[in-house]
């Protein structure tokens, strides 16, 4: 008997996020979370990209000529933004839901973005090739994170960079990301986060190492309540994200 193809996809996960399509771009809904957190990585994805780049973060469209992909983007909440500051964009998602909700609002807010209902596996088996891959809270939803980190970087560019943000395996995440965010607070709706899912630095480091990508800056973020922002920290704990390099 064939030995069944390891794939990423975790089907559970698919459907809940389907589930919860229509609410992407409603920044008081379900994904209010994600709108408050999405100023304090674009600002550092816009500055490391710039930085790598040679680009002026400031200039109209400093990412012109860059190819990303956003892997598991959802309903195009960083796509978008990205597009925007001239990138050539590829959106990818498992599921179809989140791709057509994602395409409506680019219509609607006339962003091009390449809007496709495939998997990590699927474009990097492809042949697909990226500037700039954005892997932002997605690892944690996913069947196989190794087999996901190993092809996200079959697709990095020599020179290239992949951004991966996600949430710390330890006390204080659970206590903060899921019984406080989910159960207490209600931010996100209940079952968004596994324990045993989320994932350590060393973790991270072990996988992106073993995919040929070096890792060169690292932040924690954090929430400002009296703010009423996320914001870049030596924290670690709960949300962190990392920046690898492909040779």
């Amino acid at each position: 008997m064939a030995e069944a193809k390891r794939t990423t996809i975790d089907a559970g996960e698919v459907e809940r996020f389907s589930a919860l399509a229509a609410e992407w771009w409603n920044p008081s809904g379900k994904f209010r979370p994600l709108h408050k957190f999405n100023p304090v990585r674009l600002s550092w994805i816009r500055d490391q990209v710039a930085g790598h780049f040679g680009r002026d973060p400031r200039s109209p469209l400093p990412f012109e000529g860059l190819r990303i992909l956003d892997i598991g983007c959802g309903g195009g909440l960083l796509c978008e933004p990205m597009a925007r500051l001239g990138a050539q964009v590829v959106g990818a998602d498992a599921s179809e839901t989140n791709i057509e909700v994602a395409k409506l609002h680019a219509a609607e807010s006339g962003v091009t973005v390449d809007y496709r209902a495939t998997t990590a596996e699927g474009l990097a088996d492809a042949g697909e090739k990226f500037d700039i891959i954005l892997n932002m809270e997605v690892i944690e939803h996913v069947s196989d994170p190794a087999l996901f980190v190993s092809k996200c970087s079959e697709m990095v560019k020599p020179g290239g960079l992949m951004f991966v943000a996600t949430i710390n395996r330890t006390l204080k995440a659970l206590g903060l990301a899921i019984i406080g965010a989910e159960l207490v607070l209600r931010w996100l709706p209940r079952g968004t986060h596994q324990f045993n899912k989320l994932v350590r630095p060393e973790e991270m480091h072990g996988w992106l190492a073993d995919a040929g990508m070096k890792i060169t800056d690292r932040t924690g973020v954090v929430y400002n309540p009296l703010a009423d922002r996320w914001q870049k920290s030596t924290d670690m704990d709960v949300n962190y994200m990392v920046l690898a390099q492909r040779a």
